[in-house]
């Protein structure tokens, strides 16, 4: 699948480089999220020149945990910063599809596109989060199949003029109906973790893979699997790997690396060899998540952009708005 009208595609990704990009709310994980300010530091983070804001899709707060999302509902609240952003790309990371109508999927991206060009990429997922599946009604057991199914028909959605489409969802005659509107480019759609599904279903039907953080060694075996299977699939194709990285910056810049929940407490100069192991290693995006973070969002952010953005700079896109 070409993508090279797309603005936001061309910005995150190229082959054997990194960008970086920040996940939503940049505020300490908590039961009720702090979003009072997040417009405000999604701009600066806009005006460092980062890549990407990542946004999640979480219906149900969960009573026993801290980790409830940016809290408004994921498509409303990305037409929200799309407005009040020029250029960044806005990443679903990612829209529950077993959760949500297929077809609604389809109009919602190619709404979001047709509104604001070339800067949507969506990412997808299977789910993981119980009570969203419990409030739903829908057994998290055929999570697997219904992410499957529902990828399918949204894919074809998106892609195909005037599909007909029979399935659990409902009937597409292609014949007297269309989807309305179709999106103004081609939308990438990256699967997230596994979805239930295998890595040779992911490389071969997704336009590139969201991924959690793991160890160095661990993710760059799973990268090489990946590439050698889209190779497989779509020989000469690029398929770009990204991830998220849970980080707590410290003040003392050359701090060195300490293991927390999915990433680390590290100090900005030994992140920056981190980083440089993740890119050597093929991920192409890596968004940073301040869940665990003890300094103010404000700080991290100015710290990072002014000391750390310029080793991974966003890409200037080459797609034509």
């Amino acid at each position: 699948m070409s993508f090279q009208n797309h603005l936001a595609y061309h910005s995150m990704y190229q082959k054997d480089k990194m960008t970086l990009g920040f996940i939503l709310p940049t505020a300490r994980m908590s039961k009720n999220p702090i979003m009072e300010n997040q417009l405000e530091l999604a701009r600066k983070i806009e005006e460092y020149g980062f890549a990407s804001l990542w946004l999640r899709d979480i219906t149900m707060q969960n009573l026993n945990i801290d980790d409830n999302g940016q809290k408004y509902d994921l498509w409303i609240y990305l037409t929200y910063l799309a407005a009040y952003t020029k250029h960044i790309a806005l990443v679903t990371g990612s829209v529950v599809l077993p959760l949500r109508h297929p077809v609604r999927v389809a109009k919602e991206a190619a709404s979001i596109d047709q509104l604001f060009p070339g800067r949507l990429i969506m990412g997808v997922a299977s789910g993981d989060r119980e009570k969203d599946f419990t409030a739903l009604g829908i057994s998290k057991q055929e999570s697997g199949p219904l992410f499957k199914e529902n990828f399918e028909i949204l894919d074809r959605l998106l892609k195909e003029d005037q599909p007909t489409i029979h399935s659990h969802a409902g009937l597409i005659d292609g014949t007297d109906m269309r989807l309305i509107p179709k999106p103004e480019s081609s939308i990438p759609t990256m699967v997230t973790g596994f979805s239930n599904q295998s890595i040779n279903w992911i490389a071969r039907n997704g336009d590139g893979w969201l991924q959690y953080p793991r160890s160095i060694l661990q993710q760059a075996q799973l990268i090489q699997d990946y590439r050698a299977l889209t190779e497989v699939h779509a020989p000469g194709d690029f398929k770009p790997f990204s991830q998220s990285l849970f980080i707590n910056l410290l003040e003392n810049p050359d701090e060195m690396p300490v293991p927390i929940p999915l990433g680390y407490s590290v100090g900005r100069n030994r992140l920056v060899d981190l980083l440089h192991q993740f890119q050597a290693i093929g991920v192409n995006h890596l968004a940073f998540a301040l869940y665990f973070s003890k300094r103010p969002p404000e700080e991290v952010i100015q710290e990072l952009g002014e000391f750390v953005l310029p080793y991974f700079p966003t890409h200037k896109g080459t797609g034509q708005l």
